[in-house]
Order: C-alpha cells, then structure tokens, then sequence
C-alpha cells in the first residue's frame, strides 16, 4: 500500500486485510485499545491475532508515565503483557532524557523542578536526580505531566504559568496530546496546557507522538528497517498519523477515537468525504482507514 490522495482513502473491515503487507506493528493505546476505562474486545483480539501471526509489535502511548506503568495498566484493562514484544511511552522517553541529560535543552536544565500533574504521575519522579518543589517561585524548570482535574480548562493553570513565564522558565512535556476521551467523556491533556503556554511566549520541550525521537526507538524495538513493512494505528491525524508521516511508515487510521464526533464510525460515504476533509486541513494521510481496530 502506498500514500494516497484526499477522498482515495481505502477503508478496511479488518486489519487481517492488510496483513501480508507489513512485518511491524506500532499500536496505539487510547482510542484504539481501550477508553481509559477497559480494553476494547474487537482491538484485544486483532493484536491476538497479530501475535499469533508472527509479527513485531510495539506498543506506543503518549502515557506520561514509564513504560512499566503503562504495561501493568494494560493489563488491569484486560491487555496482556505478552499481546507486545515492547511497550513504550512518552513519559518513558522524557523519563530518560531527564535522567541522561545528554541533550544541550537538558544540560542547562537546574535542578529544582515544578510538577504539574495528578497524583498518578508522581513515578515519574522516583529515580532522577532533581530537587521537586513546592512553589513555582522556587523552580528551575517546569515538568509537566498532565492535568489536575478532568473538568479543568487551561486558563486554570495561569496562577503557576504566569509566575513561570515572569521567570523564563522551560516546561518538558511528557504528553503532547491535547485532548483524551475517558470512558465517553473528552478531557484535556497535557499538550493543551503547555500549548497555552507556548502561546504566552514559554520555551517548552516535548517527548512522544508525532516527534520522532520515540518513533526511532519504536523501529529499533521492531528490529525493522524497511518502514514500509511497519504499519502504526492510531487515532490522531495529529499525532499518530502525521508521526508516522515523518517516520517513513504507514499509518492506519482508526475513526472511532479522538475524531468520532466528526466521523461517526465511518458509517455512511459522507462521513469518508469528511474524513478526506479533515486529512487535508491536517496535511497528514493514512493508508488507510477503519472505524474501530479489528482483526
């Protein structure tokens, strides 16, 4: 299968349609596994059948937590450790960089650091060598992981942004995505909030889907060099499909995620006409599309 041009996007019943073509498989979390809440059946049989077929696959999310986390999560939601030869995660690859700090954005990173993110995220602390403070007005630099409350908007974050700002303080993002939806219900994600304040003028660093640092990692993971073997699956035009874009591989859209409300499963050959539409307002196209990750 090759790129396509807008309104020629083949629609799949089933990934077993495409099977042949690839020998990697680069498969995302939220939308296309589970909703936050349980795995979905159809998507937990489709990599069964993956496996069963002999192919590579990783696992990539824009979880920020470390892999380990993320994998034990999986498995609470009804997705085996053994259904993926990897796992990885943006929280994994910020984790490293700020444990490394090979990079010069990190090397002139100081050592006091501000987290913004819920209490699940407090992992992400355990192993680095940074002085975690209480107030912003004490902080080096800002680690943001994700949001407070599921009913927050940005705007709630301006009493730590502002005084960061004031300060020239760089954020590290350990989710660029913008928006999630749980169990149904969107929520805001990381990304919107550093975004917001990117827009206030703030220097900030990201990790995870569509940059392709993580992406490096995933083809090394699959043992692929060849990208046009590897399809990755996603949700996101944003992320996932303009990710893969820039990696040189192939991706797979699936409807029923993060654009359902404009797309509705793909139903009718309006909703196909809209997908063509959003592709090209995204610059960013699949291979091919299905409603929901099936075998």
């Amino acid at each position: 299968m090759s790129a396509v041009a807008p309104r020629t996007i083949p629609l799949l019943s089933g990934v077993s349609e495409v099977i042949d073509d690839y020998d990697g498989f680069v498969i995302d979390l939220w939308g296309v596994m589970h909703d936050g809440m349980e795995a979905f059946p159809e998507a937990v049989v489709a990599l069964k059948n993956l496996r069963a077929a002999g192919k590579r696959i990783v696992i990539l999310s824009n979880a920020p937590r470390r892999a380990e986390s993320v994998t034990v999560r999986n498995e609470e939601l009804g997705i085996a450790r053994d259904l993926a030869d990897a796992v990885l995660s943006s929280g994994e690859v910020t984790w490293r960089n700020l444990k490394e700090r090979k990079l010069p954005f990190y090397q002139q990173l100081g050592q006091n650091a501000y987290l913004i993110g819920p209490s699940r995220d407090l992992g992400m602390k355990e192993g680095l060598e940074f002085n975690f403070v209480e107030q912003v007005d004490e902080a080096d630099f800002i680690l943001l992981t994700g949001i407070w409350d599921p009913q927050d908007a940005v705007e709630r974050y301006d009493s730590v942004l502002k005084p960061a700002l004031e300060k020239n303080l760089p954020m590290v993002c350990a989710n660029p995505d913008l928006e999630v939806i749980r169990g149904g219900k969107r929520e805001l994600c990381a990304g919107a909030v550093a975004h917001y304040y990117e827009d206030m003028g703030g220097k900030v660093q990201y990790h995870g889907k569509p940059y392709q640092d993580i992406y490096l990692e995933c083809m090394k993971l699959v043992g692929i060099e060849d990208g046009s073997r590897v399809l990755a699956v996603g949700d996101s035009l944003r992320t996932d499909i303009a990710g893969a874009n820039a990696a040189g591989i192939h991706g797979l859209f699936i409807a029923g995620g993060i654009h359902s409300d404009d797309l509705h499963g793909l139903k009718a050959p309006s909703d196909m006409i809209k997908l063509a539409g959003l592709c090209k307002n995204y610059g960013q196209y699949p291979v091919a599309a299905m409603p929901i990750f099936k075998w």
